[in-house]
């Protein structure tokens, strides 16, 4: 039980961890990665700054809704308690607040970003959102996958093939969260059957290489005109790819406006760098949070 027990919704209290349940559905998983370790020893030093969120459960204790990560990381440092806010939610707004929380971090894999937009989609859905909402260009209408993409500042397009990813089979899924087949080609790959996905996984392991995005848009195509089998599958699988260039150039011309006159090109090359440092531990604090 907490030290007080929380007859104030909203409040803040000092609650137990043995209280403290994972959200069944939790998309997001806990690694012990760098920014867990840094989550960690910020814990050790000041303690949890922002309380997590829970509900009450009806079988008793808490469901957290958010601090996953900061109730770990009070586990790792042997504490007992953590701050949290009881609040009294539906199972389709624990969903949406559980998403919202976690959606910004940089470090969550596709298949969790895939995994959590579809959740908060079907909430948004079962909650009976607006679909009657004319949209900014007033050419379409606003779709639940429209208004999560507002929120959370990217486009509706992008959420759609991210949701498209559940489609996947475990293995493809994974080799997408692995960096092996990239997001472009995945999307397409995603609107193949599970039939055509299981031969695409045979071709892929006899041929030891994996689809680019015109090979996967080709397949695509062919699996909706019904034409796509292990010999069409294979013959697109053995046409030699092009070679994907790497390199960024950035035209002098272009960055001398951000640099004085005076600044030699090294100088200017180390100005940039040591900004990108600068961002990198920013971006580093804040998975921490």
């Amino acid at each position: 039980m907490p030290e007080k027990v929380p007859e104030t919704l909203g409040a803040i209290y000092r609650m137990l961890l043995s209280q403290l349940h994972p959200h069944p559905q939790n998309p997001f998983a806990v690694r012990d990665d760098p920014a867990m370790q840094e989550l960690t020893e910020s814990v050790q030093k000041s303690g949890v700054l922002v309380p997590a969120i829970v509900r009450p459960r009806e079988t008793g204790g808490y469901e957290l809704i958010s601090g996953h990560r900061r109730k770990h990381a009070c586990e790792q440092n042997g504490m007992d308690f953590m701050p949290v806010i009881v609040l009294d939610l539906n199972d389709d707004e624990a969903i949406i607040r559980l998403v919202d929380s976690n959606i910004q971090r940089e470090n969550i894999l596709p298949s969790e970003r895939a995994k959590a937009y579809k959740m908060k989609m079907d909430a948004i859905k079962r909650q009976g959102a607006r679909t009657d909402l004319t949209a900014p260009n007033g050419s379409a209408k606003f779709r639940s996958d429209d208004l999560i993409g507002e929120k959370d500042g990217v486009s509706g397009d992008t959420v759609r093939n991210y949701i498209s990813l559940t489609n996947l089979a475990p293995p493809l899924m994974q080799m997408v969260d692995d960096g092996k087949i990239a997001l472009t080609p995945a999307y397409q790959i995603a609107a193949l059957s599970k039939e055509e996905q299981a031969i695409l996984l045979e071709t892929m392991d006899s041929e030891q290489a994996t689809p680019s995005l015109s090979q996967a848009q080709r397949m695509k195509k062919l699996s909706q005109s019904g034409e796509l089998n292990e010999d069409t599958m294979l013959s697109i699988m053995i046409e030699p790819k092009k070679p994907v260039r790497n390199d960024i150039t950035l035209s002098g011309e272009k960055l001398r406006k951000y640099f004085p006159r005076s600044y030699s090109p090294m100088q200017m090359e180390a100005v940039i760098f040591k900004l990108l440092e600068a961002w990198q531990r920013k971006r580093q604090r804040d998975q921490s949070r």
